[in-house]
């Protein structure tokens, strides 16, 4: 991306809003979206910073990208979020003026993102060393585990802070961090023990259950099934590019960074688990003598585990889950429990529980950031809170929400208008007074100490008598009925009582943002938050140390009578201290938004952003700013910008820069009511002005351009003339150089050739010489040698037939020799040769056989039935006999790779072939299908948890069967659970036993001879079993749950051998009477699946569908 060198220079839109021209809502949004889709997330609207979640990565945030704004002015360089965190850190370094950075906007419109990129920023461009480093790493790692315990996916966003953080960042006289504090507003602890649907509940559960060891959870007695907790959500707990596992490893590292001991984080997720333990304990009513109701604890194992976490006794806590003891000066009453007020002590505890433990870590956190150093500090605020909320249905948490924005909205206006002021007086400027809504009287209407809704909503908690929301909204209208920004039906105000947008049970507040509709129910709950002491007494009675510190009010010795403060006085105080906090820094603001609620890139839904756009008051806030004078620029800025539009003042003026400035805007002749001089600075008054400028700096530039050009084209041609001269001469003297080279080489070769051939001619003359003297040498040689071959060659032909003669002798000795005994052993000769050459031949023949057979014997697999030829038909039984062995051997061999499991499978499949094989039509489909038994998997499905447990023998079948009507013909669905004793039938939706049928009782099953599915169990008449008649029954896996049966009696000894019924036409037992079960050929109806239908009372017609 390139870098600009001014806001103004290639703008995409328009950079500031406050040089919108026209102003107006539409125009506002059409710029947004324009840079939007140029990917400009950040627009100013004067110092104010508006950030567009883009929901993508952009290359706008790399170490360069840094260094771009470091020690830049704010309008330097193009709007970013980095221009503010180094304005913001250079006042607070050189100005010495604590800063604070207001980030606002609704939940997805990524203020947490912001936050962290204006942290990571500070942290690069302070100082280095390695105490700041530790500094540094220890601020950015609390975001993680703040994140985790305060973050939750919700419809809006995967990562919504549920919390308001606030951090002070301290640093010293050179700008180097210290340390940090840390303040939360209003934890969102309603969500630990419900949440909306698509929502989950904080990351930390599901990170802790994804991401621990086995020995951990084992230790925090937990299991990784998210479905076994009922505070988790299940209908979103897995969530697209969110690795909870890696995320609880980054978790525990920064939680050691931080500084946490490990007993500390053991501490803290034993408490997370207990939360989750909780959720888990149940209760079920139980009368008492005196006609009371009271509640008990359904199922104690997830109270014992939670009471073996925090080491409190199990007895002390079902107690004080039973029972509630009010105390009154010296009276103390014990009041039982109801079922209903039960869940709520219980659900109490957890949120009580939950919101402790997130403010006790954000207090360690506090602990081991805070700056050790007792000097004055420098402070850099960074403020992430909810933004304005605007739902269907508005509740106490968002009336709180936005009574904080309206305080932030009126400190955001007052100290607006206060740095406007300030910075007219500092530039001697006449200050005009700027008119704009004052939502005071909104923030009255909610915090007044004596008529405010608060006030009253908690005078109402506190008053003695029967409090209900009811009479809290019956007060409101008496009270703020005449109020203009407070509207009901039930007040005195006339012109409500027709409006029927306006609810009975509710009321509506005109925010500065717009109105509200706020639901009345729950408000005086939720103020209250109310936790029985009994309850904070038990947790205090823990044998665990983070648990003590978490209920300090439920210590004996320091019992408490009075009334807790609640939660909407807490927060206005909280609300109090952070404005008067505010005020006294120079404030930043970052307002977030979202384009739109798809979580994708690329999309900018206008609706949408115009609706956040109006809540967050930036339209005001152009106004309030374009109110005097729209632009302002220093003085050498603007002359160095500006001087090519005078000759005076271009190329270069040696005087003030103000003057400068005064001769430029006296030569444009531009009206004087359209700017002002201050001291170090010229206002201009409307962005038109500062257009024109822009217009005539653009046309001057262009004309420069040309002067440059013709300069640079004239230069460059006198240069390539002047090149073109010198390389002349050079190619010319290097040319006369090249032709005397070339003509001494041609004279020097000549002679070369020359004397080569003379040479030649010398050295060939030498040559034949030598050849006639080696010649007549030679000839004498081979003459000689011809003569002495000779008489080898004569010697050599004496010696052989002298040998000749020799050998012939000795020959004809032996061949007489050999007549002698031939003639004299003749006669036994004759007598055994035909024996031997007979066995001879055939022991060749059967070697030869063997060989042969070994080199082409088959595969292994024992289906295939390839076998050698034979070569003589002598060997035809011996060839029959060895191919039966060798099958044998190698079905042999195969059989013993089977598992038991395996061998019992093919046990069944051969059964079932030998019951059903060219018996009944269905039979070839099931071959390929493996007999897989429990189809249901009902050992390991929680749904089928009670069924599976009131089933006291191994499940061998479960199957969903078709249980047929005698009345209709219809099928129920059923679940056939199928054991080595019994076979049960169960209702799919409540998992409840209809029938138990023990196999003994069983006398024969009835099967058609089709592709249909349908059996008929015939039971033993007069048996227990027998009472309702046989069972007409129908499943995709007939063949499977008939052969199971089967093999169970025959491996039995003593049953009778189960009876297969093979028919398609059979009598079936029904209470008293025999309905005939009759199977037909039919047409397809549903699919390709048969079709009962009954005929009359005794027939029941079955239609099967060809397979034609």
């Amino acid at each position: 991306m390139e870098v600009k060198t001014s806001l103004l220079d290639n703008m995409i839109g328009v950079g500031d809003m406050v040089l919108l021209e026209p102003l107006n809502e539409d125009s506002f949004i059409e710029n947004l979206r324009n840079r939007f889709d140029h990917s400009e997330i950040y627009t100013y609207i004067g110092s104010v910073v508006i950030s567009m979640n883009p929901y993508r990565s952009l290359p706008i945030y790399t170490p360069d990208k840094v260094e771009d704004y470091r020690n830049r002015n704010f309008y330097e360089l193009s709007p970013h979020i980095y221009a503010l965190a180094d304005e913001a850190y250079r006042s607070l370094r050189d100005q010495d003026k604590d800063q604070c950075i207001l980030i606002t906007g609704e939940s997805g419109a990524g203020k947490t993102e912001a936050s962290k990129l204006v942290m990571s920023y500070v942290a690069a461009v302070c100082g280095k060393g390695q105490e700041v480093n530790k500094v540094k790493e220890q601020l950015l790692q609390s975001n993680p585990v703040l994140e985790a315990f305060g973050n939750a996916k919700t419809v809006r966003n995967d990562n919504s802070s549920r919390f308001g953080k606030y951090m002070d960042i301290e640093f010293d006289f050179k700008g180097d961090p210290l340390g940090g504090v840390i303040s939360n507003y209003l934890l969102e602890k309603s969500r630990v023990v419900k949440q909306p649907r698509g929502e989950r509940n904080f990351h930390v559960f599901y990170q802790l259950l994804s991401g621990a060891s086995d020995d951990t959870l084992k230790k925090l007695k937990l299991d990784r099934d998210f479905s076994k907790y009922n505070y988790l959500s299940l209908d979103s707990a897995a969530v697209n590019g969110l690795d909870d596992a890696a995320n609880f490893r980054t978790v525990r590292n920064a939680m050691q960074i931080v500084g946490f001991m490990e007993d500390e984080v053991q501490s803290v997720l034993e408490l997370v688990a207990a939360v989750l333990k909780l959720g888990n304990i149940e209760f079920k009513p139980e009368s008492r003598c005196n006609g009371t109701d009271e509640s008990r604890v359904k199922d104690k194992n997830d109270l014992k585990e939670m009471c073996e976490l925090l080491g409190i006794e199990q007895s002390v806590l079902e107690r004080a889950f039973s029972y509630r003891t009010v105390e009154a000066k010296l009276e103390k009453v014990s009041t039982t429990l109801n079922v209903s007020q039960a869940y709520y002590a219980r659900d109490a505890l957890a949120k009580n529980l939950y919101s402790r433990l997130f403010s006790w870590l954000v207090t360690r956190i506090n602990e081991s950031i805070k700056a050790q150093a007792k000097t004055r500090h420098k402070v850099m605020g960074v403020l992430d809170i909810y933004g304005f909320e605007i739902f269907e249905d508005n509740s106490f948490e968002q009336f709180i929400i936005n009574y904080c924005n309206e305080k932030l909205q009126q400190i955001f206006i007052e100290l607006t208008l206060r740095e406007e002021q300030e910075e007219y007086i500092r530039e001697d400027i006449e200050w005009t007074n700027i008119e704009y809504f004052n939502n005071a009287v909104i923030c009255d209407l909610i915090e007044n100490n004596q008529n405010g809704i608060l006030a009253m909503l908690d005078e109402e908690c506190l008053r003695p008598g029967t409090v209900t929301d009811e009479t809290f909204l019956d007060k409101l209208n008496t009270i703020c009925a005449e109020h203009q920004h407070f509207e009901s039906r039930r007040s005195k105000n006339s012109k409500f009582l027709t409006d029927h947008s306006l609810p009975h049970n509710c009321f509506r507040i005109q925010h500065y943002a717009g109105k509200v509709l706020y639901r009345a129910e729950g408000f005086v709950d939720k103020n209250n938050d109310l936790l029985y002491r009994d309850l904070s007494q038990a947790m205090y009675k823990a044998n665990h140390g983070l648990i003590k510190q978490l209920f300090p009010e439920g210590n004996p010795a320091k019992v408490n009578l009075k009334r807790p403060p609640t939660a909407g006085f807490q927060f206005k105080a909280s609300v109090g201290t952070l404005m008067r906090n505010l005020q006294t820094k120079n404030p930043n603001y970052i307002r977030c938004i979202k384009p739109n609620d798809k979580k994708a890139s690329h999309i900018f839904t206008e609706s949408l952003v115009r609706h956040q756009v109006r809540y967050l008051g930036l339209m005001e806030n152009v106004r309030v700013r374009r109110a005097g004078y729209a632009f302002r620029q220093a003085y050498e800025p603007c002359l160095e910008r500006y001087k090519m539009l005078c000759k005076r003042t271009w190329p270069h003026w040696r005087g003030p820069a103000r003057e400068g400035v005064e001769v430029l805007m006296a030569d444009l002749q531009v009206s004087g009511e359209e700017f002002s001089y201050g001291r170090s600075k010229i206002f201009i008054r409307n962005p038109r002005t500062l257009f024109f400028l822009e217009e005539r700096r653009r046309q001057c530039l262009e004309d420069l351009a040309t002067l440059i050009q013709k300069i640079y084209r004239g230069w460059k041609c006198r240069s390539h003339f002047l090149l073109l001269k010198k390389s002349q001469v050079v190619v010319a003297a290097w040319y006369r150089r090249y032709a005397q080279q070339k003509k001494y080489q041609k004279i020097k070769s000549a002679t070369t050739v020359v004397q080569s051939y003379t040479r030649g001619w010398q050295a060939r003359k030498l040559l034949r010489e030598l050849k006639y003297q080696k010649r007549c040498k030679e000839a004498a040689t081979t003459i000689a040698a011809y003569w002495h071959g000779t008489q080898a060659r004569r010697e050599l032909r004496r010696l052989k037939e002298e040998a000749r003669r020799k050998h012939a002798v000795a020959v004809i000795w032996a061949y007489w020799q050999g007549l002698k005994v031939r003639r004299e052993y003749r006669k036994f000769f004759r007598a055994n040769a035909g024996k031997k050459i007979y066995d001879f031949t055939i022991q060749r023949i059967m070697q030869k056989y063997f060989l042969g057979l070994k080199s082409n014997l088959p595969s292994m697999s024992p289906i295939d039935k390839n076998w050698p030829s034979r070569s003589y038909l002598f060997l035809d039984g011996v060839h029959t006999e060895l191919r039966r062995i060798f099958h044998l051997w190698r079905c042999k061999k195969y059989r013993s790779k089977f598992t038991e499991e395996k061998k019992a499978v093919y046990e069944e499949k051969l059964e079932a072939s030998e019951l059903f094989k060219d018996k009944k039509a269905l039979y070839p489909s099931s071959v390929s299908q493996p007999f897989k038994g429990d189809y249901l998997e009902i050992s390991k499905n929680p749904k089928y948890q009670k069924l599976n447990s009131a089933v006291e023998e191994k499940v061998l079948m479960a199957d969903v069967v078709n249980k047929i009507n005698r009345a209709n013909g219809k099928g129920t669905a059923r679940i056939f659970l199928l054991t080595k004793k019994s076979v049960v039938l169960a209702d799919q939706k409540t998992g409840q036993v209809k029938a138990s049928v023990p196999l003994p009782d069983l006398t024969s099953v009835s099967v058609s001879t089709q592709s249909d599915g349908f059996f008929a169990l015939r039971l033993k008449e007069g048996s227990a079993s027998a009472i309702k008649g046989d069972f007409l029954l129908s499943s995709e896996h007939l063949i499977e749950i008939i052969t199971k049966i089967h093999h169970i009696g025959s491996t039995t000894a003593e049953r009778e051998q189960l009876n297969i019924d093979i028919s398609d036409e059979f009598l079936v037992q029904f209470k008293q009477d025999k309905v005939c079960v009759k199977f037909i050929q039919g047409v397809a109806k549903n699919g390709n699946s048969a079709s009962c239908k009954r005929k009359n009372n005794r027939l029941l017609e079955v239609s099967v569908p060809s397979t034609a």
